[in-house]
Parts: structure tokens; C-alpha cells; sequence
């Protein structure tokens, strides 16, 4: 099978998926109610998109292209109370968080779609284990070769991505001491990691002959990695974000993500080097370990700093980006947590004054759905 044609895109325009919880009203578990709130949200009409996912516990809402933050903002409210008033109706919750704290993975079920049990069968137990919630983020490319430069000089700053994002301490009743124990779920697959470094989009169609004719990857869908290429789209996907805890601090990393790329395509033309990939897995262990207070190694100085220095470095060298994009406000959104800590942070504060996770999950939910 052949790699599909990299598609038209508009430079820097965004696309946003979240990955959400459904919770029983009750005690704050999962509940397997995805097929009732897709029935009850295919009733009204509403922009973007609301899918399934692997398991019965979870939705997928996906916005359409968007340029600026405010409009994205708006999407997702809109996209918020679709799906938030088809829970109320149904006496379901919707929550964002990378995982939930207390549910096991052996009580989930698939489903009942063709690919999720090709999925079940070929993963086995990993499947249901990947009832996992997270933020995908893809940004407009103008061709093939600009996807490929973008997301290998993105890779260098995963660990400000998954540190901003971190949502998901808890695992099964425990505090992991993770700031993103979702992740860890991810890498359990064969296919995750990162991309191969390739620079010109026709090494990347032979690598991809090489895999398809190894019968192991029949399409971009079954590589995992923390950014691939969607050609279809004519995007490059950041994927290693957990679901944040509203929708404005989801939107705001995205356009975070958005600024960083323009800062790159305008003023970073120095070529990605296969030397920027030395240090990757540990900063993304330090980021999803520790959060913002994780250790960062700059893979060409060997600079050691905070992930929370870096990202307030970078917000100073791309703040004129930010302006040229509608973005100041979204940056506003990442100082805020630089100060006040993110998802994590949040999780464990409210746990120390709850002392019940079920409690926890009921204000996690409010605060998603915007009570």
C-alpha cells in the first residue's frame, strides 16, 4: 500500500482533538455510555466532530480548522456543550484528565467498530489498557518537506508539551508520582517513540514501502509516535499531550504549539541534525516523571535547565509570533501555568482536601463541563 499524497494545507492553521472521560453520576467511574451520547449528540446540530474511541468509557470531540485562538475557543465551548448537555440528559458526566484515577482496565469494553477489534485482537490486553485520554494537536504545512522539517525540530520540545498538558497522577486507586502516567500506556506499543529522521518526503514514501512490505504498519494510523505526518490532511500531529483539564488551557497549548511553529519556520531554517535526538527519551522521562520542574538538556549545548525555564524562554523569543497569530491570550494561559502548575498539580492539591477520588473526579468533571 502506498503512502497517500501530502494534501493542500494553510501554513499554521490548527486542528484540535480531546479525548474525554464518561463518568457514571453515581460514583464517578467509567461507564460504558459512549454509544448513548452518540446517539443523543447525533440528534443536534454542532460544529467539528464527535467520535468514538477504543473503549465504551470514552469520546472523541475534533474541531474543524481553526487560525486563532479565540475562534478555537469558541469551537471547542460549543463542542463542550454537545456533549456535556447529552451526558446531563443521560446522567452521565464528561471529564478531561490523561487518566482516570481509579477505574481498572479489565472492566472496560471495546467498541463495537471494525477497527478497535482488529486493535483488541492484535494488542490484547493493551487495548483496553489504552482507555487512556489525551490531546492531539495538527498544524497546516505548505508542503510535505516543511511537515518533515517542522516536526523534527518540534521533537525537541515534547517535554514542554507533555509538561503543560500533564494530567494524570493517579493509576488505579495509587499516585504513580507521575505528572503523565498516561504516557507510559502509549509506550507500551511497538510502533511509539519517535519518528525515523528522515528530511525529504521521498525517503519518507521509501520508509514507508520498507514497513508496509514488512506486513507490519498498513497505514500512518498504525504508527504511534509522539508527532507523525497526517499527509491527508497535509498536517503534522503532536500527540503526547494528556487531555488538559478545561478547554481553554487545551486550546492555549495548541496555539502555544502553533506560535512555536511559526517561530521555527520564520526564524529556526537551520536544518533538524540526527545529534538533537540524544537526549530526547530522557527529557520526555524527566517531563512526564517530574512535570515543569523536570530536568531539560538542550541537545546542542548540553545546557541543563527546568522544562519551567525553558518554556519561559521560549515564550519570550516567540511573543511577537504569538501577536502576528491572535495567540497573546493563549500564552497568557501558559504563564498561568508556569505559576499556578498544571493538571497535576491540580489533581493532587483537590486530593489532599478530598481525601476520595470519586469527590475528586465529580469536581474534575464540573470543571471540564464548566459548572
Amino acid at each position: 500500500m502506498s503512502l497517500m499524497p501530502f494534501a493542500s494545507s494553510r501554513p499554521l492553521t490548527l486542528g484540535v482533538e480531546l479525548e474525554l472521560q464518561l463518568l457514571s453520576c453515581n460514583d464517578y467511574n467509567l461507564v460504558s455510555s459512549a454509544p448513548d451520547i452518540l446517539r443523543r449528540v447525533a440528534k443536534h446540530t454542532h460544529p467539528g466532530d464527535i467520535k468514538p474511541e477504543m473503549t465504551r468509557s470514552m469520546i472523541e470531540i475534533n474541531t474543524s480548522v481553526q487560525q486563532e485562538y479565540a475562534a478555537l475557543v469558541e469551537e471547542l465551548s460549543a463542542l463542550r456543550k454537545t456533549v456535556s448537555d447529552a451526558g446531563r440528559f443521560l446522567n452521565v458526566a464528561v471529564a478531561g484528565g490523561g487518566t482516570h484515577p481509579f477505574q481498572h482496565w479489565s472492566e472496560q469494553k471495546i467498541f463495537d467498530a471494525p477497527r478497535f477489534h482488529y486493535l483488541s485482537e492484535l494488542y490484547g490486553y493493551l487495548a483496553k489498557q489504552f482507555t487512556i485520554f489525551g490531546q492531539h494537536v495538527h498544524v497546516g504545512c505548505a508542503g510535505p518537506d516543511e511537515a518533515l522539517h517542522l516536526m523534527h525540530m518540534l521533537s525537541r520540545y515534547i517535554p514542554h508539551f507533555i509538561a503543560l498538558s500533564a494530567s494524570s497522577p493517579f493509576v488505579q486507586g495509587h499516585d504513580t508520582g507521575f505528572a503523565s502516567a498516561r504516557l507510559n500506556s502509549v509506550f507500551s506499543f511497538p510502533l511509539s517513540g519517535r519518528a525515523p529522521f528522515v528530511l525529504s518526503w521521498s525517503d519518507f514514501e521509501a520508509f514507508f514501502a520498507k514497513m508496509t512490505a514488512t506486513g507490519v504498519v498498513e497505514s500512518m494510523k498504525d504508527f504511534y509516535w509522539d508527532i507523525r505526518p497526517k499527509p491527508e490532511f497535509g498536517t503534522i500531529e503532536v500527540r503526547v499531550c494528556d487531555t488538559p483539564l478545561t478547554v481553554e488551557v487545551a486550546a492555549a497549548i495548541a496555539c502555544y504549539i502553533q506560535s512555536m511553529s511559526r517561530y521555527i519556520m520564520v526564524e529556526q531554517r537551520t536544518p533538524p541534525e540526527e545529534d538533537d535526538y540524544l537526549v530526547y527519551t530522557f527529557n520526555r522521562f524527566q517531563a512526564c516523571r517530574f512535570g515543569l520542574e523536570g530536568i531539560f538538556i538542550d541537545p546542542r549545548s548540553h545546557e541543563r535547565r527546568t522544562i519551567r525555564e525553558d518554556i519561559t524562554a521560549m515564550l519570550n523569543r516567540i511573543g511577537d509570533h504569538a501577536s502576528e497569530l491572535g495567540a497573546v491570550e493563549a500564552l497568557e494561559q501558559i504563564r498561568k501555568i508556569l505559576s499556578a502548575g498544571n493538571g497535576a498539580s491540580w489533581f493532587r492539591r483537590t486530593y489532599a482536601r478530598e481525601h476520595n477520588l470519586g469527590d475528586v473526579m465529580q469536581l474534575q468533571a464540573e470543571l471540564w463541563m464548566g459548572n
